[in-house]
């Protein structure tokens, strides 16, 4: 029956490297269970009412995207958006109530699910040059791998905070940790420190098993690691000694959105701003883990794309309505798809594993970010090897690439390496007289980036 449903012989899989690529995947996003409450908790939401609209809404949604698309995605609410939605919902001087910002993100949700209705974001995927499709694939495995390495402190910023220029562009634009480029140095972290020294272990028992091709091993490593980590006092099972598996879910923020509230208040530029970073988001996503899973080809064509986009932007408003920030595509999926992952059985097993935590969250919780760093490493080198198709030797193409590949994992965002890839192919085509290689919805794409930077600069 799995084989009839999901195809798994026609994608050169069976059914135990699909589950172990959904639980791979879901080992390296889990965080998301505990950083998201404690986020949006901080415009007064209620922590247990966020993490089940958490743990829900990721849930259904990956379930849908592995049984209507049979697609190895993952989705659950993103970083860098939830970000955004608690500082313009704040309790300290945010614009809007956190109920009208789940209105805009539900909104946001409708807008997308208009574009894919009418394939306009299935066109993205054809007009966007291989080049640059490829830089997302590579650019999302460096950007993988800073997460891993933030995440274990193996890499370290060292912020020099006495500077007066930093002092006044922070309280002139209200930005946290804007600094100039000689005002803070990366640098190798404490390798003595519990958490690093775990991950470097973490990434020695993965790298051996990869270099002997056992299947598994990054699921073996994270589970090595995390009981390693147990002596060491990085895995901390206190939470699993104290029996407290299920969370007061009293006061939850279903339906709670306030589309009343959100046409008076004027959250237009609020919903261009979710929808716009969404957008480039999950295209990045998609594109970029879609490619390395073998189901989109080289000429961006894909029979399932509009169906994922659907899931997509469905997730997106049924996360607003559960009480969550937008529900995204995750690169993490990169990480079960690096397990072998190729089909919709991975995303339905990482979806049963986020309803499960409902009830297991401190099972799943005592999984230390050191024992999953290793593994979104190793992602990086996995998603890197595509570089080799790019064509740097015609710099119209070679640079827009460079830049995408470059400006994700140094900004820390997915939009932004694929805005600068637009923006610099457009450009050199243009200035060399090469028109007919720019696809013509490539043209809007341009303009639409080139309004979010002056916008940026304007706010």
């Amino acid at each position: 029956m799995l084989e009839q449903f999901f195809h798994l012989k026609e994608r050169k899989t069976d059914v135990r490297t699909e589950i172990m690529a959904g639980l791979t995947t879901f080992m390296t996003m889990a965080y998301i269970l505990a950083v998201n409450p404690g986020i949006l908790s901080g415009t007064g939401m209620d922590f247990n009412a966020v993490f089940f609209a958490t743990a829900v809404g990721a849930g259904f949604v990956t379930i849908a995207m592995g049984l209507f698309v049979n697609f190895p995605i993952a989705l659950a609410p993103g970083m860098g958006l939830n970000a955004y939605f608690a500082v313009v919902a704040s309790q300290h001087g945010g614009q809007f109530s956190w109920q009208v910002a789940l209105a805009a993100v539900f909104m946001s949700g409708i807008i997308f699910i208009i574009l894919t209705v009418t394939k306009i974001r299935q066109l993205l995927v054809e007009a966007v040059p291989q080049g640059i499709k490829t830089g997302i694939t590579v650019g999302i495995g460096l950007f993988i791998t800073i997460i891993g390495l933030k995440l274990s402190h193996v890499l370290v910023a060292t912020v020099h905070t006495s500077s007066d220029v930093v002092k006044t562009l922070s309280a002139q634009n209200g930005f946290i940790d804007m600094l100039h480029f000689w005002d803070w140095d990366l640098k190798l972290g404490n390798i003595t420190a519990p958490d690093t020294a775990l991950t470097f272990i973490g990434l020695f028992i993965i790298a051996i098993l990869m270099a002997k091709k056992v299947k598994g091993a990054l699921l073996y490593g994270i589970i090595l690691t995390t009981l390693i980590g147990i002596p060491m006092h990085v895995t901390d099972i206190s939470k699993l000694a104290a029996g407290k598996f299920l969370p007061d879910f009293s006061h939850l923020a279903v339906g709670a959105l306030d589309l009343q509230g959100a046409f008076t208040t004027g959250i237009g530029t609020l919903i261009l701003t979710f929808t716009f970073v969404e957008l480039f988001d999950t295209f990045g996503t998609l594109v970029g883990t879609g490619q390395k899973a073998g189901l989109i080809d080289k000429s961006g064509k894909s029979p399932a794309i509009g169906k994922a986009m659907l899931v997509d932007a469905c997730g997106v408003s049924l996360g607003a309505l559960l009480g969550t920030s937008t529900i995204t595509a995750y690169v993490e999926s990169a990480a079960g798809i690096g397990e072998g992952g190729r089909t919709g059985l991975t995303s339905v097993t990482t979806g049963v594993l986020f309803l499960a935590a409902l009830v297991l969250a401190p099972l799943f919780g005592i999984i230390p970010d050191a024992a999953t760093a290793p593994a979104l490493i190793t992602v990086g080198l996995l998603m890197l090897t595509g570089i080799k198709e790019i064509n740097f030797e015609d710099f119209t193409e070679g640079l827009p690439a460079f830049l995408t590949i470059i400006m994700m994992p140094f900004t820390y965002s997915i939009a932004n390496g694929v805005s600068a890839g637009i923006l610099f192919y457009t450009f050199l085509k243009v200035v060399t007289g090469k028109f007919k290689d720019v696809h013509w919805l490539m043209w809007i794409l341009t303009i639409l980036v080139l309004y979010r930077y002056f916008a940026l600069a304007a706010g």
